[in-house]
């Protein structure tokens, strides 16, 4: 297949990956319970945490598998392919994992990283503000879309750092500093608020953190991308981690909903008549090949930009700003196979799809995927900017390209 390929050798060789395989019919059959729930089961996390997976991205010095972008990916479209809302609870938590062990100075690294295999998770977005004090800082927030906070040891939160009550600008600029903070769980008050279509497994509630004393070793700047530990992998950064995440997490649910509905016209009793006529109509089978062929685009386009990424960060390299745009119209692509494609299951299914069940729940999974900032619109609008070059002096953030370097 077109993705069993890296510069280090096939992903299929790469331990987690057969994990993931051997791991799916858990995960998969979770997946009515964990909506329910409103949370990935005690079952799934403790059998992907024992197998790993946590520190999927995490560097082997902190017990991680230090995987390269190629591997990850791979790795989270196999979770995703099972269930989008637990592979999504992984994805997430090892973006904050992997920052923090890849970006926190040595004593930080060695409070949070040392005998532990912790998982973090939160929010980046600088809702809060971090009062500097005596060794490090005071912070207070309001963070929303916390993504596996349910099942974390360490909530991250991005603030932006205050002295004086005032702002601190970067030297030399009128922008306020940011740094991103790792607060331990306790610590942390839960809010909920995760009342929402889909993605209802990911547990991605509302968290408030009240003058809570943070210390400066256990804070990172959010725009690191050289890691003070593990391979050059983390040259990709933060902005590298979320689009590598999230490409990963529509090409797997992308790959569950056309296996669901193929699944429901080759089912052998128990068809809806209207599916199984549309499964014998030339019309469907057109259609299908369609939507077949769009994902598996969206997958080669994704596999072919993230094995350039991941050959410049071997060198030693910098990520230049194309490979980023590469990486965030590879991501709005995939994220737009799925959607189409969800949305040719829901009208060819007929009743199935509108009645509660697994391929119900796909679909509202993936217009729920669909609303993550990542894979906003103005994803594509500034990857044209750049394309057209018109991006110079610009950069890529998480919500998109921004100026300055």
């Amino acid at each position: 297949m077109i993705h069993d390929k890296t510069i280090s050798g096939s992903p299929m060789e790469f331990p987690l990956l057969a994990q993931a395989k051997r791991l799916a019919p858990l995960i998969a059959s979770k997946g009515a319970e964990n909506d329910a729930a409103g949370r990935v089961s005690d079952e799934s996390i403790t059998a992907l945490h024992e197998a790993g997976f946590f520190g999927l991205m995490v560097p082997a010095s902190a017990g991680g598998a230090e995987a390269n972008p190629l591997q990850a990916l791979s790795v989270v479209e196999e979770l995703c392919k099972a269930d989008i809302a637990t592979g999504w609870v992984v994805m997430a938590a090892n973006v904050a994992t992997a920052s923090a062990a890849a970006f926190l100075s040595d004593a930080g690294f060695d409070d949070i990283f040392g005998n532990a295999r912790p998982i973090i998770a939160g929010a980046g977005a600088p809702t809060g503000k971090a009062e500097i004090v005596e060794g490090g800082y005071r912070l207070t927030g309001h963070w929303t879309y916390g993504s596996g906070c349910l099942h974390c040891d360490y909530y991250h939160a991005g603030a932006i750092v205050t002295e004086g009550g005032k702002p601190k600008l970067v030297p030399g600029t009128n922008a306020p500093e940011v740094r991103t903070f790792l607060i331990p769980a306790h610590e942390v008050e839960q809010k909920g608020n995760w009342d929402v279509l889909g993605l209802r497994a990911t547990g991605s509630i509302d968290y408030s953190i009240t003058d809570v004393f943070v210390p400066a070793d256990h804070t990172h700047p959010p725009t690191e991308n050289v890691g003070k530990r593990g391979s050059d992998t983390y040259r990709i950064g933060v902005v590298g981690f979320s689009a590598l995440g999230h490409t990963g997490v529509a090409l797997g649910h992308g790959r569950r909903v056309l296996d669901e509905l193929a699944a429901l016209v080759n089912a052998p009793s128990g068809r809806p008549s209207a599916l199984a006529n549309l499964g014998g109509s030339d019309s469907f089978k057109e259609d299908f090949a369609a939507a077949e062929g769009k994902l598996r685009a969206a997958r080669a386009l994704a596999y072919d930009v993230w094995s350039d990424i991941t050959e410049t960060v071997s060198k030693g390299e910098a990520v230049p700003l194309r490979q980023f745009t590469w990486a965030r119209l590879a991501v709005s692509h995939a994220t737009t196979a799925m959607m189409e494609n969800s949305v040719f299951a829901h009208k060819a299914s007929g009743g199935v799809g509108l009645r509660k069940g697994t391929l119900e729940r796909t679909l509202r999974d993936t217009f729920s995927a669909t609303q993550h900032l990542v894979v906003a619109s103005n994803s594509l609008r500034d990857a044209g900017t750049d394309l057209l070059g018109l991006a110079e002096g610009m950069r890529w953030t998480p919500r998109g390209l921004i100026a300055g370097d």
